[in-house]
């Protein structure tokens, strides 16, 4: 009866060595597709979330899942997930697990080039805008992708200070005079 509900200890290292192995995987993965890969999902992202977890859930317990190897897993994967946040306190961790903020609207411009990088279409941008009560180009100062994947919309009106644009990649292209110190 053990047998069927426990592990041996090398089904248990390879459970653990399963699981830290996809959890590094699937960060780098992420890290190369961008922010955007799991901000908002819709129901097609829905679907290959649930059958990706289902392709890694099977990988990390094996031929034979058993309770405990399952429990293992899920620890391991909280385990992971802890120092992943504490490591995101330091700014050296938060750049090995994070991607950066980008502008990707400077002013009544669209960043072209950060829009490619980080695989934002337009049209999400005007939506966004719309979201966010935006009626005119002429209304924005700037649209960042945020580290998490979320669009923010900082309006014209309320000068920026500049340690809001801080590790920004393109807080230069964002205009002086939307700025709260503009540079002379």
């Amino acid at each position: 009866m053990w047998h069927e509900m426990g592990l041996t200890w090398a089904d248990a290292l390879r459970v653990v060595v399963s699981t830290v192995g996809l959890y590094l995987l699937m960060l780098t993965l992420i890290r190369v597709m961008g922010q955007r890969t799991m901000a908002r999902l819709s129901n097609f992202d829905l679907a290959a979330a649930v059958a990706l977890g289902a392709v890694i859930g099977r990988a990390i317990l094996g031929y034979t899942p058993t309770l405990v190897a399952g429990a293992l897993g899920v620890i391991t994967l909280l385990v992971l997930q802890a120092v992943t946040g504490q490591l995101r306190r330091f700014p050296k961790g938060l750049n090995a697990v994070s991607n950066r903020a980008y502008v990707l609207m400077a002013g009544e411009r669209i960043v072209m080039a950060n829009l490619r990088r980080t695989h934002v279409a337009e049209h999400e941008i005007t939506a966004r805008l719309r979201l966010a009560g935006i009626r005119s180009w002429s209304e924005v100062a700037c649209v960042i992708l945020e580290l998490t994947g979320e669009i923010s919309v900082l309006r014209r009106g309320m000068p920026i200070e500049r340690g809001m644009l801080e590790d920004v990649v393109g807080a230069e292209l964002v205009p002086a005079a939307f700025l709260a110190d503009p540079e002379n």
